[in-house]
């Protein structure tokens, strides 16, 4: 309401006056319309002279006058308890830590590690200023959600992990057979701690704001995993900026000459990847792709297992998802694209993939190896690039690998980060060691979340039909 005092063009208007000559407003209190929210308990509020005016007004006679009291007294119970002053003790009451102290020692480490990526983040500006500049809202703004959708989801998995692993590798006796004793104690005396600290809690929210920037700059510069975080937008290669995305032509290989895609479905096991829309911490990635009746679209069933046990050793086999999960991806057949692109939608954007290469059977003639790269670009800027080394057999040999590289060398796609060193390898679990199963993935399957899991599969299957 105060932002209704304020006047265009005029200064000093933000806040309603209470002195006007030799008359003071000492409460003012106004209603609004049930008409226009359909609400049934409504609270007009001003602040007059530094107070709280407020107006509770039910819709009467709808609702019986005792209720709306009982309402009414609960409210301003609640407002009296939200207000309630904080004492300097109950501020502080670890008086060993002087105020501020903790949460300037934060800023300062905030900064210091912000400032290495300081060059990543100007560049990131640049070139989402050069998008905005050159397409249209409703061309740029889906571009650049998917972009932080998953610039976000990475590092908020980092300390889920981390916990995880502290949680199964505390020594001790254990509480049924979950969870260790001595990490439920520890767990209560950290609490304990931040409850009793305003300044503990506001250390620890600057330290974590600024660790989330820095991971985050850490994909723009490339030194949080070329593989699964390289979020730079055009970005560098070999000292030489990459914009944007290459043509079909320019990548597609001999190999694709007389393509059948119909002989492209099936089950394929991903070998590497570079993609920030994976992360490094899963395991056993299979895709299982299928053409729709009418030849016009496609799914692929997604399928992963994670974290992988070298990314979590101690609790990789604790996760509800030990055991797999699938997630569907979706496309269409465009009849004006060259044979062996497909287009693929997810988080609402579409992108061409491009089939560069597959190697053949001697024999047979069916497909054994694949190389996929999916691109988009918004303005001249790359915002992603994608790029899966697959095999329809769940191994390869190191020879087998590097004859890949080779072939993606061969197609210009190591600018696009197909070269060894930008790529991710996938973990693989001997399928013969079998399903997992502990006490976790009892508690797991106790509790219904692996029908959960089957409920959203086939919920995201039916959605993209």
């Amino acid at each position: 309401r105060q932002a209704a005092a304020r006047k265009a063009g005029e200064e000093g208007r933000g806040t309603l006056k209470s002195q006007h000559g030799r008359y003071t407003i000492e409460s003012l209190h106004f209603a609004t319309s049930h008409a226009r929210t359909g609400c049934l308990y409504q609270a007009s509020c001003l602040t007059v002279d530094g107070k709280l005016s407020m107006t509770f007004h039910p819709a009467a006679p709808l609702v019986p006058a005792e209720t709306n009291a009982a309402f009414a007294d609960a409210f301003v119970d609640l407002l009296e308890a939200v207000a309630e002053p904080v004492t300097a003790e109950e501020e502080n009451s670890l008086p060993s830590i002087p105020k501020g102290s903790l949460t300037a020692v934060a800023a300062i480490g905030v900064v210091v590690a912000n400032l290495i990526h300081a060059p990543a983040w100007a560049d990131f500006l640049s070139n989402v200023a050069t998008m905005k500049e050159n397409v249209p809202p409703e061309d740029f703004w889906p571009a650049l959600n998917f972009w932080i959708f998953f610039a976000v989801g990475h590092p908020i998995l980092q300390p889920i992990l981390w916990i995880s692993d502290v949680l199964h590798g505390t020594p001790g006796p254990m509480v049924a057979d979950l969870v260790p004793a001595l990490f439920l104690a520890g767990n209560a005396a950290v609490i304990y701690a931040f409850a009793a600290s305003k300044e503990l809690q506001r250390a620890a929210n600057v330290a974590a704001l600024g660790a989330f920037l820095a991971y985050v700059g850490a994909g723009l510069d490339g030194t949080a995993g070329l593989g699964d975080y390289n979020l730079a937008l055009n970005d560098q290669y070999e000292g030489r900026v990459v914009k944007g995305c290459p043509a079909y032509e320019d990548v597609r290989q001999p190999s694709m000459d007389n393509f059948d895609l119909e002989k492209y479905q099936g089950k394929w096991y991903e070998q590497k990847f570079h993609d920030w829309t994976q992360f490094k911490e899963v395991y056993d990635t299979t895709l299982d792709i299928r053409l729709t009746p009418d030849g016009k679209g496609w799914t692929d069933d997604f399928a992963v297992k994670g974290p992988a046990p070298k990314s979590a050793v101690l609790s990789w086999d604790k996760s509800p998802v030990a055991n797999g999960a699938h997630y569907f991806l979706f496309g269409r057949v465009d009849d004006k694209d060259p044979t062996g692109v497909l287009r693929e939608s997810g988080f609402g954007v579409e992108f061409p993939n491009y089939i560069v290469d597959v190697k053949k059977d001697a024999k047979t003639g069916e497909y054994t190896e694949a190389i996929q790269f999916q691109c988009l670009e918004r303005g001249g800027v790359r915002v992603f690039e994608g790029i899966n080394f697959m095999s329809r057999a769940p191994v390869m040999t190191e020879a087998e690998m590097a004859e890949m590289h080779g072939r993606a060398e061969k197609a210009g796609m190591y600018p696009y980060g197909a070269n060894p060193g930008q790529m991710h390898q996938v973990e693989r679990r001997d399928a013969a060691l079998g399903e997992v199963d502990n006490s976790w993935q009892r508690m797991w399957r106790a509790i219904g979340f692996d029908k959960l899991l089957e409920l959203l599969t086939e919920s995201i299957e039916d959605g993209g039909r």
